[in-house]
């Protein structure tokens, strides 16, 4: 198969007492299973040089959770909770290929700005929020809000790419850095 988007159809409801790190690991796995159903297949390829990536990232403030929000006022609630605190990011990536999954778990420490109340409402506003974990988007106008980060900004952004790359290296996929085709 060619390369391929593949959105993967799975209940991403946190279950009872489940921990964010674990909750982003489970969603990974199981999105990858999902799209290896899809195909019908067990495996990507047989032929041994497909592979199937899944990433899901979770923003966390203690052990709760903070997913997408449904409508700005949860944003705002999610936005006011992280105003003024550190909180973490974390996304599980899975890489499956013919007999083995690999999975890798990044977190980053992230520190949001006291917000007041103008900066909520114009974040509000832009929209930005929408499909975003956690309420918010570091990689648009949201790194306004972030004055500090420890950890991979790229993870935070929804993919960590080094370890990705670095995933895929380990399987012999070739990454080149020098932007040509492999």
């Amino acid at each position: 198969m060619a390369d391929a988007v593949i959105a993967a159809d799975i209940d991403e409801t946190p279950r009872k007492a489940e921990l964010p790190r674990r909750y982003a690991e489970r969603l990974a796995t199981e999105k990858a299973e999902a799209i290896q159903a899809s195909l019908g297949t067990s495996q990507p390829n047989p032929s041994g040089r497909d592979f199937i990536l899944t990433a899901d990232t979770v923003v966390s403030v203690g052990r709760r959770i903070l997913g997408k929000p449904a409508d700005a006022s949860e944003a705002a609630s999610f936005l006011l909770l992280l105003s003024g605190r550190r909180h973490r990011v974390a996304t599980a990536v899975a890489l499956t290929g013919p007999g083995f999954t690999r999975l890798r778990l990044v977190e980053t420490r992230v520190r949001m700005k006291r917000l007041s109340d103008e900066e909520l409402s114009s974040y509000l506003r832009s929209g930005e929020w929408q499909g975003k974990a956690g309420g918010y988007a570091i990689q648009g106008i949201g790194a306004a809000l972030i004055p500090e980060i420890s950890g991979s900004y790229t993870n935070v952004v929804g993919l960590p790419l080094v370890e990705t790359a670095n995933l895929l290296r380990g399987v012999g996929y070739p990454v080149p850095l020098d932007g040509a085709p492999a």
